[in-house]
């Protein structure tokens, strides 16, 4: 610990400022996007696509709600790199992170974490106070899943989705709209389907030193992990479909089923990078560079935005 502050305090300013900003994570940064999500299906509801003024104030506030929470998630990965210091020196490859390798400083790191975090609610208050306390519980959330519940068996992957699912929220409170119940159910299932199967690549990779990688590792098993993936998978399947049928704010003539076989593929393509790659560890990357993937989220997006403004105009 020590020599990690010293370490920080005798490198210049650039060298710490890209220790800092590589603990922040900015790829998993993507995650953030869900925020966007109200803003998506309140197309031509909750604000006119033909209003220009409209859109840009939209836009403009989910915008902030993207840039609130990078910032909070940010300051949430240096907390849990803090956390893990101890446990990422025996990682193979978690032992080159700036606080584990003492590129960053503690002392800084936490001061740093404790900064950005109050520059992220305070802002999140200022555009709107639903949306800040959304963000606090977000924070509160993050923070308690890197002191002890990644540590509790099941609670850690629902902790994960947790997480996924006051982003959706948080996107809706800062645009003050209503979100259909079903929306956060399948935010939710996405998200344990994407935690459980980021938990089964990591106990795949580690195989005999999983325990000692990370303790949660050795209290799954492959075939239970494999259980659990298929049954949230298929709820989450099922929850989407239903979504379309029978939402009430989505389109009278349940145009919106139409997704539904990108859903399907998507879902089915995740598992296959997972099963037979093992690349669930990083989901992140799976999104940015997978393009079957990419294609089935883009088509996803074009026809139901394609849906949503034709039906609802």
């Amino acid at each position: 610990m020590d020599n990690s502050v010293q370490n920080t305090g005798s490198a210049s300013p650039s060298n710490v400022g890209k220790a800092l900003l590589q603990t922040m994570r900015p790829k998993q940064w993507i995650k953030n996007l869900m925020v966007f999500l109200p803003l998506f299906f309140t197309i031509n509801e909750a604000w006119d696509l033909g209003d220009v003024s409209q859109g840009i104030e939209f836009i403009s506030k989910s915008a902030v709600a993207f840039l609130a929470f990078s910032v909070l998630s940010g300051a949430t990965y240096i907390f849990n790199d803090l956390a893990d210091a101890d446990r990422d020196r025996a990682h193979p490859h978690k032992r080159h992170r700036p606080i584990a390798s003492g590129r960053l400083g503690t002392k800084f790191a936490l001061t740093s974490a404790a900064v950005l975090s109050a520059l992220a609610v305070g802002g999140a208050f200022v555009l709107e106070p639903l949306f800040g306390a959304v963000t606090l519980g977000y924070a509160a959330t993050m923070i308690a899943y890197s002191l002890v519940l990644k540590s509790v068996v099941l609670l850690d992957v629902f902790a994960i989705g947790t997480g996924f699912v006051l982003r959706v929220v948080a996107g809706a409170a800062a645009l003050q709209v209503p979100i259909s119940p079903w929306l956060y159910l399948c935010t939710g299932l996405g998200a344990l389907f994407i935690a459980l199967s980021k938990r089964r690549s990591e106990l795949a990779s580690a195989g005999g030193l999983a325990a000692q990688q990370r303790d949660i590792l050795g209290k799954y098993t492959l075939s239970f992990l494999d259980q659990l993936t298929s049954i949230v998978a298929t709820s989450a399947l099922i929850s989407y479909s239903l979504y379309t049928f029978t939402a009430p704010n989505l389109p009278d003539n349940r145009s919106m089923m139409l997704t539904i076989p990108f859903v399907t593929y998507g879902l089915f393509r995740y598992m296959y990078l997972v099963h037979t790659r093992n690349l669930g560890e990083n989901p992140e990357d799976i999104v940015i560079t997978d393009v079957p993937l990419i294609i089935s989220i883009v088509l996803w997006l074009a026809i139901g935005a394609a849906i949503l403004v034709v039906y609802r105009a």
